[in-house]
């Protein structure tokens, strides 16, 4: 009942997060391009994973480590990322013949988030 709790509240925490961040970032900095909000958590949610899944390790911490992985990694991550909007939306550049649009999305987004992952585990290593 504990795993499930950490996680159900990690989630929530992880959506809410990703709600907030892609309307600012929809009000504040690119309302021209609506999907802008959605790469910007799916890029930090990528840095976020890579950074923690490597940062919260058995070998570090112990098997205290476990329940930090759960809450952090499987729920504030799982419930922060957005794939699902993702995909959406690129079915949706696609059904408005946006093909540009839609190759600079979905290929930046898998470019530059394995890239934010690959950098996630360089910081959690040089801690």
């Amino acid at each position: 009942m504990k795993t499930w709790l950490l996680i159900f509240v990690g989630g929530g925490i992880g959506s809410l997060c990703r709600y907030l961040l892609s309307r600012w970032v929809l009000g504040n900095v690119a309302s021209a391009y609506p999907f802008f909000g959605t790469l910007v958590v799916n890029i930090t949610g990528c840095f976020l994973i890579g950074f923690l899944m490597f940062y919260f390790t058995e070998v570090r911490f112990g098997a205290v480590s476990m329940p930090w992985r759960l809450f952090l990694v499987t729920g504030i991550c799982g419930g922060y990322t957005t794939f699902s909007s993702f995909s959406l939306e690129n079915i949706q550049l696609l059904s408005n013949n946006q093909v540009l649009t839609f190759l600079g999305y979905a290929f930046g987004s898998l470019a530059i988030g394995l890239l934010a992952t690959y950098t996630g585990i360089l910081l959690a290593r040089s801690i």
